[in-house]
């Protein structure tokens, strides 16, 4: 809840992971705008890769040398988003990037990952005036999220992380392990090559 002298733009309280609300008129208009894009996007054809890369540098904050995203990709704005070079994700990401997510170099994200940023007030007066903030996730170079993966707001896994199918990610994960479950759980470190 804004302080009554709070002058910023719900956009400048976002932007500052503080509450903000969703519904503001930029706001919308930024999302729309991000929907647009992202439909477009999901509307090409394995064939249409050139159309595919000029697309993604306008929807995303930035996007490596030969990095692939297999529609459909589903964003909130795009421009949070930061993915390194020689990424793959499958089909059906969903990358709601109200605070920031920065992928690494070489990740391999599998099918119907979410990366969720958002985050909501517990108390139910604040959630019913539809009040929301946001955590940034940062995922390390050469990860692999293993298909249906969620990834929590506020979570960072470092390099040469695997996490299984199906994981639920609500905490910070060490580089060079393999954690699985729900929520997910270091299950064995990797020898660092």
């Amino acid at each position: 809840m804004a302080a009554p002298d709070d002058s910023r733009t719900m956009r400048e309280r976002m932007l500052a992971g503080e509450l903000y609300i969703a519904d503001d008129p930029e706001l919308a208009e930024a999302s729309a705008a991000a929907q647009d894009l992202a439909a477009a996007y999901n509307a090409t054809t394995a064939r249409q890769r050139p159309l595919r890369r000029r697309l993604l540098e306008q929807l995303l904050g930035a996007v490596g040398e030969d990095t692939e995203i297999r529609p459909p990709l589903h964003v909130d704005y795009g421009t949070s988003i930061r993915i390194g070079a020689r990424c793959f994700a499958n089909f059906g990401l969903v990358a709601l990037d109200v605070a920031a997510i920065t992928i690494g170099d070489d990740v391999q994200i599998g099918p119907n990952v979410q990366l969720l940023t958002p985050t909501h007030p517990v108390e139910p007066g604040p959630r019913r005036e539809k009040w929301e903030a946001a955590e940034p996730i940062t995922i390390g170079d050469n990860v692999w999220l293993g298909g249906g993966v969620v990834v929590l707001p506020g979570v960072t896994i470092g390099a040469d992380t695997v996490v299984g199918a199906g994981s639920v990610v609500t905490r910070d994960l060490p580089a060079g392990v393999v954690a699985v479950g729900n929520p997910a759980r270091v299950v064995r470190t990797l020898e660092r090559s």
